[in-house]
This record gives C-alpha cells, structure tokens and sequence, in this order.
C-alpha cells in the first residue's frame, strides 16, 4: 500500500488516489489519478493502471494479480476490475460516495465474482492525503 499511497501523492489537480498492480509480488504497474489533468474522465487510478498491466503482460487478463489502491473504486473502476479478472484488491479509505465494492453498492457480490478484498489497509494515512486535498480545494 505504500507505493500506491506514494503515487497518490503525485496528484497535483486531481483527487489523490494511487494504484499499484503486483504480479508474483513484482510491481507491473504503477500511476494515480489523472482525470483533471488529461481532461479523460476515464483517467482513474485504476483505469491507467489496469492498462499498463495489461500492456506489461500482454494480456487482458490479470488473473494472478494484485491490486493495491488507496481509495476503494468506484463503479466504473470496480466493474473494470472484476472484468480483468484480478484477483486480490486491496483498498485504503471506505468511499462512502461511490464505492463499489462495500461502502455503497457490492458489485462483486452482484457480479458473482471470486475478488478477495481487503478494505481499510493504511485508511489513516490515506483518509488523511484525501482530507488535506479537499481542504486545500476548498480553501481556493
């Protein structure tokens, strides 16, 4: 978690989330939320990341893979992950807006899908990066 909370910190207009993707405990991928700064709404830390994975391995499926994000998804990023077939998803903050894997809806309940999750890794830290940004914007 430490490397997506690092990423997540690489955020300079977008809301700081980072993400990791690990294969066989090796770092395939690596990035953090672009959406404002690419003008992409897709350009989620999960997105981009799913991407360089599948790039890396030469594949869309990430079956032996882990991923590693310090806000739990929303739904497009959490259905984007049950697709790629990853299977251990490790989160920071609950998102009590959006979140698609507990806080609001389950989608991999719904969706009969065998994801392991993890919620809640580091959320100290990582509730504390998301605080500090939306005070700054607010404070703008």
């Amino acid at each position: 978690m430490e490397n997506a909370i690092v990423e997540s910190k690489k955020c300079i207009s977008d809301v700081p989330v980072g993400c990791i993707i690990k294969k066989d405990g090796k770092i395939i991928a690596s990035t953090h939320n672009l959406r404002e700064k690419n003008n992409d709404v897709t350009a989620h830390a999960e997105i981009l990341a799913i991407q360089q994975a599948e790039k890396e391995l030469g594949t869309s499926r990430l079956t032996d893979c882990e991923m590693y994000v310090t806000l739990e998804p929303c739904p497009m990023c959490a259905w984007a992950i049950i697709q790629s077939g990853i299977k251990s998803l490790y989160f920071g903050s609950y998102n009590t807006q959006y979140g698609a894997i507990s806080s609001v809806i389950n989608l991999p309940e719904l969706a009969n899908s065998k994801l392991k999750i993890y919620g809640g890794i580091e959320e100290e830290k990582c509730n504390n990066i998301l605080e500090e940004f939306w005070n700054r914007v607010r404070e703008s």
